[in-house]
């Protein structure tokens, strides 16, 4: 069997990180664990680029225009959508996951899913350090991960052993 290697190295990647605004005590949770991880993995500060957005509903077209400009290896996209009593939460989150993948299908950049979707902020925050981990430091692994595959699938895989 052949394999391609899995790489989690950050060094000499640019990543575009899309941050909703709504639910700002969240957002900056996960922005913060995204950051130390990728700071951790080798990226530089100076290949880190954060674009707020008003709600998670606008992630995907901000997410589009920064995989469209051809200066990232990989988008990171952060939120949290919290469910309330009306559907409203239903379409909002079914937009966000429809338009990032449509995103990463149309660009061929990965676009790394760190929106969380709960039932409540204390649900969110165990997210984010607590006892649930801590989705932005998985998130960006994620995409680091899939940057550096994306980046060999022209090249058949290496002699697995």
């Amino acid at each position: 069997m052949n394999v391609y290697p899995s790489d989690l190295d950050a060094r000499g990647l640019s990543f575009a990180v899309v941050v909703s605004r709504f639910n700002h005590l969240v957002s900056t949770a996960l922005l913060e664990g995204c950051e130390r991880c990728l700071l951790e993995r080798g990226a530089s500060s100076e290949a880190i680029d954060v674009a707020w957005v008003p709600g998670a509903f606008e992630i995907p077209l901000a997410a589009r225009g920064l995989a469209e400009s051809g200066r990232y290896e990989a988008i990171i996209t952060l939120g949290s959508v919290i469910r309330g009593g009306t559907p409203h939460f239903d379409y909002v989150c079914v937009g966000v996951t429809d338009g990032v993948r449509e995103v990463m299908r149309d660009t061929g950049v990965p676009v790394a899913f760190g929106v969380l979707t709960t039932d409540d902020v204390d649900q969110a925050l165990d997210r984010c350090g607590g006892e649930h981990g801590h989705k932005g430091e998985e998130v960006a692994l994620a995409a680091i991960e899939m940057a550096r595959l994306c980046g060999r699938l022209s090249a058949a895989p290496e002699n697995g052993a």
